[in-house]
């Protein structure tokens, strides 16, 4: 199983491609295909045919998933690297930058 070091509820900020220096909220995490979905980055136009929930169709914006590579956790409004750190019996997750407890 995949462990990644960026959880649901996390803000990040993206740093790479189309969308560098967005920041935003991770709203979920996409094991298998090694993706994230974050609030408001990376909107994508999505056609949908009318249904009995939409009659009406149209298109409708979305979040589309940026490869979890690209982002980065957010730490006092600065990007930083993630690492574990035992305190007592818990392993917690550390800024490399500042050494604290996230």
């Amino acid at each position: 199983m995949k462990k990644f070091k960026i959880k649901s509820g996390d803000t990040v900020k993206v740093i790479a491609g189309d969308h560098k220096g967005s920041e935003g909220k991770v709203l979920r995490i996409l094991k298998d295909a090694d993706r994230v979905v974050v609030e408001g980055v990376n909107m994508v136009s999505k056609h949908t045919k009318p249904s009995a929930a939409n009659p009406q169709g149209g298109i409708v914006k979305k979040e589309a998933p940026l490869h979890i590579s690209n982002v980065a956790l957010i730490e006092n409004g600065e990007a930083v690297r993630v690492g574990y750190k035992m305190e007592g019996d818990k392993k917690v997750r550390v800024s490399k930058k500042s050494d604290k407890a996230i």
